[in-house]
């Protein structure tokens, strides 16, 4: 089953529940996929989507910091429920020494010695931590590890 059947599963049994939060995410989800299909005039494969659905949990924490920054309980609440559905359709997170590992593998394979190869280990650290790792952490741990060395 893909991860797109798996949703609209998941939607029909949220509706017969009558899960209002959780209807409403994944068809923000649905929304979404679709519209990256539109944009990229092709059907998303696994990858492309979880892709999508790490975007909509990255904006999830973005609104959870902003809401904590303002005050507003209620609302962080809101994010952090919606947050948690996204994150089933998300494979596990990486820790940070898994991504230290990884990072370290593709520096020694590109040869890579200082920051300014930033930009070609990101382009090949990514494809291969989409979904699993923020992309602003395997920045940070990419920019640590290229300083130091």
């Amino acid at each position: 089953m893909t991860t797109v059947q798996k949703i609209r599963t998941d939607l029909e049994q949220s509706l017969r529940k009558e899960d209002k939060r959780r209807c409403l995410v994944l068809r923000s989800v649905l929304a979404s996929i679709r519209n990256a299909e539109i944009a990229q005039q092709k059907d998303l494969d696994d990858s492309g989507i979880l892709g999508v659905i790490d975007k909509e949990a990255k904006m999830r924490h973005e609104s959870i910091e902003a809401f904590e920054k303002g005050n507003r309980p209620d609302l962080v609440a809101n994010e952090k429920a919606e947050l948690a559905i996204l994150l089933e359709y998300l494979p596990e997170q990486m820790s940070r020494e898994e991504i230290v590992a990884t990072a370290r593998k593709v520096i020694s394979e590109l040869g890579a010695t200082s920051l300014k190869d930033k930009g070609k280990v990101m382009s090949q650290l990514m494809p291969q931590l989409r979904g699993r790792a923020q992309g602003q952490e395997v920045s940070d741990v990419a920019s640590e590890l290229l300083s130091s060395t």
